[in-house]
């Protein structure tokens, strides 16, 4: 099978104009639906349906032949455009960026460069599986940057995430040579070929649809993650109790709880059952929030391959989002204070690409981790932060999640810092390991942030009348833009100076020497050139007093 990283232009999979445009179809099915429900009313239950139906208009009118007529040219207009749809979108995978152009009056080409890639996500929607179809999307830096592939055969999209990964990773492989086409067969006499299809061909005919349905069901039944290009096995599972819980024990139940005893006392009180009713859908779309985030976060998996980690979920629909190496930004660590008695935590990252699908849980794609447990926040984050893995750092990773303070490695606000922090001033500090800042802060939730030294791009440290009156100031460090804020409220003015000389000397130091932007540049160069691939290089340090 011929690569479709090729270099050369490719359409999509022919079911695309369907998938993607669908929803008119749907509409029209709904408006025709809408307009019958009276006549299946007086079918079903013999009620008198009102005067005004539209199809009985038509039928007095005599212009059933000429509705039937405008249906059919509507049809045909809607088969045409989305033909013309499929065959003007084409995309290409270069050695340099993915392209893709489309669009039949207004023509628009998108461009994604590999060296930008932060992330290559597959999502298989309920729909599209069952065409076996799956829709590509390749995350890039940049406002609005992202470019999508859909829909591709599933097959397709994994081998093209493979050659896309390969290629942004540095490595610059021959490609195998396209497989040469079979000779034609001399067409036989017609005289001599029988009449209707001959019992091989049916028994073939058979034998595809059954390879196909085989192939749906394998499908939906498969692993999230690909056996051939992640373990087996992923790093962590998430127990059906413990994401059960995690659902019930959410803000959004707090609000929902608050909201029914409002309503409960409102009745009662004053004796509104008027209100039942207007807050009865709203109970409906709550009970639909619930169901999503539960399916969606079912068959979760994370493992690392060699392009780098690999988040899959879904039951229904189906995701999974490989992200490179040196493309994550900053880590979240957090606990909200109903998971404390369960002992649950949730990651997040900030990333300079973002996906316009949702992650695990319902969630931003920015959540690697829904929920899970102290071990395994710790096997995650040697996934995302490989410098992680030996014993101090993830001894001070330990101390930065449970402990509450004193001597523990961190740097904390001093005594004073209570007067801006009453509660969480012995919590609030720092430090610094080899590969990353830590910064510690909250009592009621907890948060970890870890931020590596070769992606930050710079420090700010203020400080403000009342602060200044304190002798304390605030820190914050610079990333992309995401759920992860790495900022300290409260530091000591000494402890702000000295975090802004480490901080800035060891991440001029980490990026000078960061290769992880071409993984594989080694497997063809066994001594590349140390040049600076990364924009994360520190580009400024403030002092604002």
């Amino acid at each position: 099978m011929t690569s479709l990283a090729d270099g050369d232009w490719h359409r999509l999979h022919r079911a695309s104009p369907l998938l993607r445009g669908g929803i008119f179809v749907f509409a029209l099915i709904g408006f025709v639906i809408a307009n019958l429900r009276e006549r299946l009313v007086d079918v079903v239950f013999g009620i008198p349906r009102e005067t005004g139906d539209p199809l009985d208009e038509i039928y007095e009118r005599g212009a059933v032949g000429w509705a039937l007529l405008a249906a059919a040219a509507i049809l045909i207009v809607i088969l045409i455009a989305f033909t013309l749809s499929w065959r003007m979108h084409t995309f290409r995978v270069s050695d340099e960026s993915v392209e893709v152009r489309s669009g039949i009056l207004f023509r628009s080409h998108r461009q994604a460069r590999l060296d930008r890639i932060q992330g290559v996500n597959i999502v298989r929607p309920l729909i599209p599986r069952l065409f076996g179809a799956a829709k590509l999307e390749v995350s890039v830096a940049g406002q609005d940057a992202n470019v999508q592939l859909a829909y591709l055969g599933s097959a397709l999209a994994d081998g093209l995430r493979r050659d896309i990964l390969q290629l942004a990773s540095g490595a610059r492989q021959p490609r195998p040579a396209a497989a040469e086409p079979a000779p034609e067969q001399p067409a036989g006499d017609p005289a001599l070929v029988p009449a209707g299809p001959p019992p091989a061909a049916q028994a073939a005919r058979r034998q595809a649809l059954n390879d196909y349905a085989s192939a749906r069901v394998g499908e939906f039944l498969a692993p999230e993650l690909d056996p051939d290009a992640a373990p087996p096995e992923s790093v962590v599972r998430i127990p059906l109790l413990r994401l059960i819980g995690s659902i019930v024990f959410s803000g959004f139940t707090v609000f929902v709880a608050i909201a029914i005893a409002a309503l409960v006392v409102s009745v009662i009180v004053g004796g509104s059952e008027w209100l039942l009713i207007a807050i009865f859908p709203g109970l409906i779309a709550s009970a639909g929030y619930y169901v999503s985030r539960f399916t969606k976060s079912l068959r979760y998996s994370i493992a690392g391959t060699r392009d780098g980690v690999r988040v899959g979920f879904g039951l229904l629909t189906t995701s999974n989002e490989t992200l490179p190496p040196g493309r994550i930004h900053a880590i979240g660590v957090s606990q909200p204070l109903a998971w404390r008695p369960f002992g649950w935590w949730q990651i997040s990252i900030n990333k300079a690409g973002h996906s316009t699908n949702d992650g695990a849980a319902g969630q931003a794609a920015t959540t690697v981790l829904p929920v899970g447990s102290l071990a395994d926040v710790a096997k995650v984050l040697e996934l995302i932060l490989p410098g992680v893995a030996i014993d101090k750092p993830r001894a001070l990773i330990q101390r930065g999640l449970t402990s509450r303070g004193g001597d523990d490695g961190f740097a904390n606000a001093p005594r004073r810092a209570a007067w801006l922090r009453p509660f969480s001033w012995r919590r609030t500090g720092y430090a610094v390991s080899a590969d990353a800042v830590l910064l510690r802060r909250g009592v009621l939730s907890r948060q970890l942030v870890l931020v590596p030294l070769a992606r930050l791009q710079s420090v700010g440290i203020s400080q403000g009348p009342v602060r200044r009156r304190l002798r304390l100031a605030s820190a914050r460090l610079h990333t992309v833009a995401g759920p992860v804020s790495a900022t300290l409220g409260v530091i000591d003015v000494g402890e702000a100076e000295r975090l802004l000389e480490t901080v800035t000397a060891g991440a001029v130091a980490s990026a000078d020497s960061d290769t992880s932007y071409h993984w594989s540049r080694q497997d063809i160069d066994p001594t590349p050139a140390r040049t600076a691939v990364t924009p994360a290089v520190p580009t400024a340090t403030e002092v604002t007093p």
